[in-house]
């Protein structure tokens, strides 16, 4: 009877994981501590916030990105019954009711957090950024998703905009005359990050929107595969693939290109699989396939985020 009873637990557990889509967010956690404490904190600029004021940050960002995967759940039960039934939460073991007050509470929570963590800064304005996400998440699952393009860049936007953030509230406030040039250094370096950031969720994006047209065609969602082809889409993710390379390939030339070991990782773990890619969207047309090329771009993004550390041991390295 225990057994049985921890399993069931298990198993709530289990859905209301599945509702928020854990793991987006536990990569969104990790990322936000990476860039604080393997780079921030390793290159000694001056931050506004605490240690335990960084934690409130990360876990503001996290209940408005939960909330709005639970807003995104509850609309996309149409959808979700035809391309995933496997994966359905909503109105299966959760009632839409249940997820409606998650994505009250998360969003409360969130935003609430985010006036708070704004006034200890001095900076009351900054709390416009929390209820500016949670309501482009909250149009973005009751309508821009139905836009062509649209629907795609602000989902890539809100990943950009979670590591603009850091710069905006621990880098900001804490900038005075004598540290100006160091902090704007740092502050620039979170940006080119969050604009890669955009750039290959706005791919991944795309791809996914591959891998579900099926699914959208039968709910009536207008996305960019079923406005304009196939063909026609991957050409655009083609090309948007080569420019990525372009960008990075200058960027590490021009700014990196003395710290060998940053070189390696960046062809070996970000251009290479990123090339790879590129290949295998050539011949992709099944969905099973624009899945495995959804999750290489996850994992470029993940070891994009990882870099940064590993330009920052580099630079000490060089500099010992």
């Amino acid at each position: 009877i225990k057994f049985k009873k921890q399993h069931q637990t298990n198993k709530t557990n289990m859905k209301y994981l599945k509702l928020i889509r854990y793991q987006n967010l536990l990569m969104l956690a990790f990322m936000q501590l990476v860039f604080r404490y393997l780079f921030l904190k390793q290159s000694y600029v001056d931050l506004a916030l605490t240690d335990f004021n960084y934690i409130l940050l990360i876990f503001a960002t996290v209940c408005i990105a939960a909330g709005g995967y639970v807003i995104n759940n509850i609309m996309d039960q149409d959808t979700d019954e035809i391309a995933k039934p496997q994966n359905r939460v909503v109105g299966v073991s959760i009632s839409e009711t249940v997820a409606y007050n998650w994505y009250i509470g998360l969003t409360i929570v969130g935003v609430g957090i985010g006036f708070y963590l704004s006034n200890v800064i001095y900076k009351p304005t900054f709390a416009s950024m929390f209820i500016l996400v949670a309501t482009l998440l909250y149009m973005y699952a009751t309508s821009f998703k139905q836009i062509p393009v649209l629907g795609n860049v602000v989902v890539a936007l809100m990943l950009s905009t979670s590591i603009i953030i850091i710069g905006l509230f621990d880098i900001l406030p804490a900038i005075d005359v004598d540290n100006r040039f160091r902090m704007k250094e740092a502050f620039d370096i979170l940006m080119h990050y969050a604009i890669f950031a955009f750039i290959i969720n706005l791919i991944r994006e795309i791809v996914k929107d591959l891998e579900d047209m099926d699914g959208d065609y039968q709910s009536g969602i207008n996305t960019l595969p079923i406005t304009i082809g196939i063909q026609k889409t991957k050409i655009i993710v083609g090309v948007l693939t080569v420019i990525s390379i372009g960008i990075l390939a200058y960027y590490v030339n021009s700014n990196l290109f003395e710290l060998d070991y940053v070189v390696y990782y960046a062809m070996v773990l970000i251009v290479g699989p990123l090339i790879y890619f590129g290949v295998k969207l050539i011949n992709a047309t099944a969905k099973k396939e624009f899945h495995h090329l959804s999750l290489v771009l996850k994992i470029i993004l993940f070891f994009g985020i990882l870099s940064i550390a590993v330009i920052v041991f580099n630079l000490k390295l060089t500099n010992a």
